[in-house]
Formats: structure tokens, C-alpha cells, sequence
């Protein structure tokens, strides 16, 4: 049982599939589509008429197609290879196809839970976005949006849904690139290349041969009879050949392999006069690798001979094969180094140019070992020398400035890379906030000059409909909180909230202002809808369209309809959260400030039914149906601070500030219920005005008569002098 449902008791289970059954019929939710199989053998179809599709194999669960013994491709879903939540938390499941040579045939959604499109963007916008990546090969960089990497495929995103297309897009190539390397399609060398290092051939110092085998620029493989005897073992070769019990210890061969450009181990090898002969013969691009050998089995063997190919020995690196042919052989006779043992054949090996080789990279020589089974038949086993240059004697280029911004983009979370590509918004949107900070906390002086306030309020409210809903989708919505409940009773993972980085900052700040002041910081200045209901309001007022009021004893009743909307939603995100989150259309967010009224009829009529109420109603969706503004008042109960200021004749004997609140959140007693106020600061507008406020006036009426007039001037006495 999950944690968040082990309270639950069948009563309530029940009591959340009525509801689910009330709210699918007002609601038109449809039942979940029966996709998964019938969809997936469909696109399979489409892609690879008349194939045979084998049984899921291995541990992602991949489906071979093939036309007789052709393998045509492979099929897969993600949800068997990655596990990367979305925004609504949970992964989403694609069905991809692949073609043998690691390209993308198809990429498509088989499920989801996206709220914005479950019931909103239409799905199709989504598969023409995953149809896109048909022709991408596994091996390269897709970024959803603008990209430094010049290098990089570039997807434009679905309007509305960044955060989830981008998602998708690391779910695709991600999965997509793991299969590739399990099935041996592509190497496991993902994201931007390296550049190739180069031979330093200005480095050069003398070395002996214990020097050169010591610091690793010679590498040895040594093997036994007895060694070749147990990689035998098992197989039909097990036997053949076999040493006697005294020679189980006799070398087989023992194998030296190094690379011959640096001039360090070249000269020490070769001498100055041969070193400079074969650097001189060497292309550029090309490099000389010395392979030398002792004991009874011989590296060169005859194949190269027979068909002008050696047979026994060949190189690996980044999972290519290079084999040397007559013309990449040169018989090495002398070698001058000091303390070199003896061998019975030495050989220069020419890496030819076209191979790509990379002397800074790891690589191996192979040697092949064969046992002769029958007439025209035998086994070939392998073993292993591997080589590193010492780094030393190679130089690595130095990346640009922009291959290490594409480096560091390619390797950040999807996470980090929507908040770079968001950055424009966030930073207005921060310093939005701050500016809202600093009303908040002047509130008592800025009241104090009504006129502007009005002003930097209404131009507040337009900037909230435009900027964060309209333009940066920052429009909070019920689903957050039911996701946000959901993923700390079960797997909780920061990088789901920060995926959408304007989402999580205003959840930030609403928060933190719910500590500080409740939740009307949000509902009367940061959600959209509740910003372009204002206006709109004010609009009609101004045109002197007639305003209706409930009798407060109706109004207050009419509260708990939206706490009852919440607690029917969050029931029935226990039973199903898919159901829960297309049960929240009774909001009107994603319609009018998501989508802009883009929708079926019947959405944008709930939409505008509501906005037109309000002409005469002012917020009626807020005050009475909205489960949002429910869940923040519950939490409201942590205010910490009582910032909005009343006097002792507020409600008795004075009404003004309580018929005066447009959402009629004061109570006839002059208390003002928090649960309800939008802080829209018109109430502390009248508390300081001295010539609105009754008791105010009343105030200073009386101070003014109980001031004493003032004493009568002193009477000085003049006497006249009479000159005699």
C-alpha cells in the first residue's frame, strides 16, 4: 500500500469513485484509452509493413524486427529504459523504433499524465513534436529551443508545454542512445566529441627499455600454454592441442606493443637515423605501432600472405576495428634500446589515416588465437593488450570558449537548461517580485497616497494578466498542490518543481507571503485570472455598469463551496490523479491565461460565462468556486503577522470599510476574515484617510473642539508723563 492512501478506509474509497463518477459526467472526462499494445503493433506497422516483431528481450525489453533472417530494426519503450518524472511527476511512455544503424525511425507517446494536455493543448501537437526525431541518430545532441552548440539538432517546442516537450526530448534520446549501445548499434561515446590529441614532437628525453616498460609507454601480455588451454575451455575446442602437465607453465607468447611517433620512445627504439626514415614515410594523421614477440606462437602468422590480411593481430579503439593489410607491414630488424630482451619477431604496424585514430585515447591491441576443430574448421579466442599513451608525450587541445559552453550545456539537468533558456522571464519576474515586496512592506505609507496607489495597482494587475500569464504561463493551479502533496508521501524529487523555473518562483514567493501576510498577496496581485477579473470589474464600474451584492448572511455561506471543490478533488486524487487533474478544469486558468480562450467551444463558454458575471459580481469565481484560493486559505492559518490595521469602532458603530470591500471579505463586526481578503489595501486606504474614515473624522472633530482658545493679551498699563 502507497503511504499517502494508508489512512484511507473503504468508506472514503467509495466516497472518491461517486464523486470521480459526478465530476466525469460534468466534466466530459473520457475513460482511459486501451492504447499500449494495439497502438504500438500500429506504428510498427506503419513503419515496417508485413514484419515479424519478436517477444521483448533483454532488460529494456526489445523488440527485434526482421524480414526473414533481415533485422529491419528494433522496438522498445521508454518507460523500460529511463525513468524521468514530467511535470505532472509521473514519467512518460514512448514507443521507439530504431533503425540497425542507430537512427531514429519513430518516437511515440503511448501515455502521460501532462495536465496541460490532458484536457488542453491538443495531443496531436504533441506526436507532430515526437515525429520530428524521425532521422536523428542516437549519437546526436537535440536541444528543444535555441542552443550554443552550433553542432546540435534544434526542435522548436510546443507552445504551453515547454517544460513537457523538453522532457520528452531527454526521455527520447536518452532511451533511444542506451538501446543503441546495449544492442552494439552505436559506442558509448555520447555528446560532443573530442577533439583528437596529438604527438608532442618537440618532447624528447633518453630512456632505456626498463625506463619506457616502467612509465608504460611499452606494454606487455604475456600467456601460457596453460592460459590458452582454460580460454578453450567450454568450447569445441576444449582438448585440441592441449600441453602436457609439465608445460602447463611454458610461455606461449609474450607480447610487447608500443607506439613508435613520440620521439622519446622512437628513438630510443629505433635510433635517430631509422626514427627520422619512418616519421619522414608517415602521412600525416598517420602513426607506427611496434609489436614485438617471443615464445612459440607467432603474432604475424601467414594470413597476410594468403589474402594480404594479418590474421592475429588487430587494433580497437572507440569500438572500431582496425585491421593491417601487407601494405600496413615494415619487418623490424634492429632496435637499439638498452636492456631490450630478445624476440623472435619484431613488426611496424601502420595506423593509415582514414582510421581516425586518436593517440591520446585509450586503445588495444587484439591478438587472435586459433584452434583448428575440423578439416576446414576451427575457433578463434582473443586476449587483450591494453595501451595509454603517458601523457607526457602527447598535447590535448584546448576546448573553445564555446566548446566548453556546449560541453557544459550538454552535460547540465534538463532542469538547468529550461532555467538558462527562461532566464529573460525569470529576471523580470524577480524583480516583479521585489517590487511587490517593497508595496507590501510601505503599505502603511503608500495608503496614506490613494491616488497612486490605485495607479501602481491596476498597472500591477496588467502586468500579472500579460506578462505572467499570458506571456511567462505562470499561472498557478490546484494541480500543483495535489502534485505537490502526492510527491511527499512518495517520491519526492526537487528537479519536478524546478523544471518549470517561473512556476516554482512565484510557489516561492506565494509561500513565503502567506507567512508573512496570507494568502490575498496571490489572489489579489499574482494569479492572472483573479488580475484580469479585477479589471475587467473595474472597467464595468467605471462605465457604470450596476453592481449586485449577496446579503452577507448568503455571502459567507456561499464560502464553502470552494473548500467542499477541494476536498472532492483531492478525494479523487487519492483514487486516480488522472482524474483529479481533469476534474480541476473547474478552473478556468488553462483556458483563459494558458491556452487564451484556444479551445473547444465549451471551455472558453465556462471561461467567459464567468468573466461575465464578474461585470456585475466582482471576483464571483474567486470568492466562491476557486480550490486554489481554498488550499492557500488553509494554509493562511500560519500567518505570522497581522499587518492590516483596525480601530475599536471599525463595525461598531462604523460599516463603511465593510461595505466598501468589493469581495465582502469584513464582517459586519469590522473583522476582517483573512481567509478571504485579496489585500487589495482599499480598506487601509480609508483607515488613513482623515477625510473618509468616520471615526477618523470624528477624531479630530474632537480633538480640535477640546483645544482651549487662546489667553487674552496682557494689558500693559501706560502712564503719562506730564512735562512740567
Amino acid at each position: 500500500m502507497k503511504p499517502h492512501c494508508s489512512f484511507l478506509t473503504g468508506a472514503a474509497r467509495a466516497w472518491g469513485r461517486g464523486f470521480a463518477l459526478v465530476l466525469a459526467l460534468l466534466f466530459w472526462i473520457s475513460p482511459g484509452q486501451a492504447k499500449d499494445y494495439e497502438v504500438e503493433q500500429q506504428r510498427i506497422e506503419q513503419f515496417f509493413p508485413g514484419a515479424e516483431i519478436s517477444a521483448a528481450e533483454g532488460e529494456h525489453q526489445v523488440r527485434t524486427i526482421t524480414n526473414g533472417e533481415e533485422v529491419l530494426g528494433y522496438a522498445f519503450q521508454s518507460i523500460n529504459v529511463v525513468d524521468i518524472p514530467a511535470y505532472s511527476g509521473k514519467p512518460i511512455n514512448m514507443q521507439v523504433l530504431l533503425d540497425p544503424k542507430g537512427v531514429i525511425v519513430d518516437a511515440f507517446v503511448l501515455e502521460h499524465h501532462e495536465p496541460i494536455l490532458l484536457i488542453g493543448i491538443p495531443e496531436e501537437q504533441l506526436h507532430a513534436f515526437t515525429a520530428k526525431y524521425q532521422g536523428i541518430g542516437v549519437d546526436q545532441r537535440v536541444v528543444v529551443g535555441r542552443s550554443r552548440d552550433e553542432k546540435a539538432v534544434t526542435i522548436d517546442a510546443v507552445t504551453g508545454a515547454t517544460v513537457t516537450v523538453m522532457v520528452v526530448n531527454e526521455i527520447v534520446m536518452r532511451a533511444a542512445h542506451e538501446v543503441a549501445v546495449s544492442l552494439g548499434l552505436v559506442e558509448d561515446n555520447a555528446g560532443i566529441a573530442q577533439k583528437p590529441a596529438t604527438v608532442r614532437e618537440d618532447y624528447y628525453e633518453p630512456a632505456t627499455w626498463s625506463d619506457l616498460t616502467g612509465n608504460g609507454a611499452i606494454r606487455r601480455l604475456h600467456l601460457t600454454k596453460g592460459d590458452i588451454d582454460q580460454a578453450f575451455k567450454g568450447t569445441e575446442a576444449e582438448g585440441i592441442d592441449e600441453a602436457a602437465a609439465d608445460e602447463v607453465q611454458d610461455t606461449f607468447i609474450d607480447l610487447y606493443a608500443t607506439h613508435l611517433n613520440p620521439p622519446t620512445i622512437g628513438r630510443a627504439l629505433l635510433g635517430d637515423s631509422h626514427y627520422a626514415s619512418l616519421m619522414e614515410a608517415l602521412k600525416p594523421g598517420e602513426h607506427a605501432i611496434a609489436v614485438m614477440g617471443s615464445g612459440e606462437y607467432s603474432f604475424k602468422g601467414s594470413g597476410y600472405v594468403r589474402g594480404g590480411i594479418f590474421d592475429r593481430v588487430q587494433l580497437r579503439q572507440f569500438g572500431n576495428v582496425i585491421s593491417f593489410r601487407d601494405m600496413d607491414f615494415q619487418r623490424l630488424d634492429d632496435v637499439y634500446a638498452d636492456g631490450m630482451p630478445d624476440f623472435g619477431e619484431m613488426a611496424v604496424f601502420f595506423v593509415r589515416e582514414h582510421a581516425a585514430f586518436d593517440p591520446g585515447s585509450p586503445w588495444t591491441l587484439e591478438l587472435l588465437v586459433r584452434r583448428q576443430t575440423g578439416p576446414v574448421s576451427g575457433m578463434f579466442t582473443s586476449f587483450e593488450l591494453p595501451y595509454q599513451m603517458p601523457e607526457q608525450y602527447i598535447e590535448r587541445p584546448q576546448p573553445s570558449a564555446e566548446e566548453l559552453a556546449a560541453i557544459e550545456e550538454a552535460n547540465r539537468p534538463v532542469w538547468v537548461n529550461i532555467w538558462y533558456q527562461k532566464s529573460f522571464q525569470i529576471g523580470v519576474i524577480l524583480a516583479a517580485l521585489g517590487l511587490l515586496t517593497v508595496i507590501l512592506f510601505l503599505q502603511d505609507k503608500l495608503t496614506q497616497r490613494p491616488r497612486f496607489l490605485h495607479w501602481l495597482r491596476r498597472g500591477y494587475l496588467v502586468f500579472t494578466v500579460v506578462f505572467i500569464g499570458w506571456y511567462a504561463l505562470g499561472q498557478l493551479s490546484v494541480v500543483n498542490v495535489l502534485t505537490f502533496t502526492h510527491a511527499l508521501f512518495q517520491d519526492f524529487r526537487w528537479e519536478l518543481f524546478l523544471s518549470d523555473p517561473v512556476i516554482f518562483i512565484i510557489w516561492t514567493f506565494t509561500a513565503a507571503s502567506i507567512l508573512l501576510w496570507g494568502r490575498g498577496v496571490f489572489c489579489g496581485w499574482l494569479c492572472p485570472f483573479g488580475a484580469l477579473q479585477e479589471l475587467i470589474n473595474e472597467a464595468a464600474r467605471k462605465l457604470g455598469i450596476a453592481q449586485y451584492e449577496l446579503p452577507f448572511a448568503v455571502h459567507e455561506r456561499l464560502w464553502a463551496i470552494k473548500y467542499i471543490v477541494l476536498l472532492v478533488l483531492f478525494g479523487l486524487s487519492l483514487e486516480s490523479m488522472m482524474m483529479a487533474e481533469k476534474a480541476a478544469e473547474i478552473e478556468p486558468f488553462k483556458t483563459a491565461i494558458t491556452l487564451k480562450f484556444d479551445r473547444q467551444w465549451w471551455f472558453v463558454a465556462y471561461a467567459v460565462f464567468l468573466l461575465v458575471i464578474n461585470i456585475f459580481t466582482r471576483k464571483v469565481y474567486c470568492r466562491y468556486v476557486c480550490p486554489l484560493g481554498a488550499a492557500l486559505a488553509v494554509t493562511s492559518k500560519v500567518r505570522l503577522f497581522d499587518w492590516l490595521k483596525r480601530r475599536k469602532e471599525c463595525g461598531d458603530p462604523c460599516q463603511l470599510c465593510a461595505k466598501e470591500c468589493e469581495i465582502q471579505a469584513i464582517h459586519p463586526d469590522g473583522r476582517i476574515n483573512h481567509n478571504e481578503c485579496h489585500y487589495c489595501l482599499d480598506c487601509q486606504m480609508t483607515y488613513h484617510n482623515e477625510n473618509k474614515c468616520p471615526p477618523l473624522i470624528l477624531k479630530n472633530k474632537r480633538a480640535k473642539r477640546g483645544k482651549k482658545a487662546p489667553a487674552d493679551p496682557t494689558l500693559i498699563p501706560v502712564v503719562q508723563v506730564v512735562e512740567p
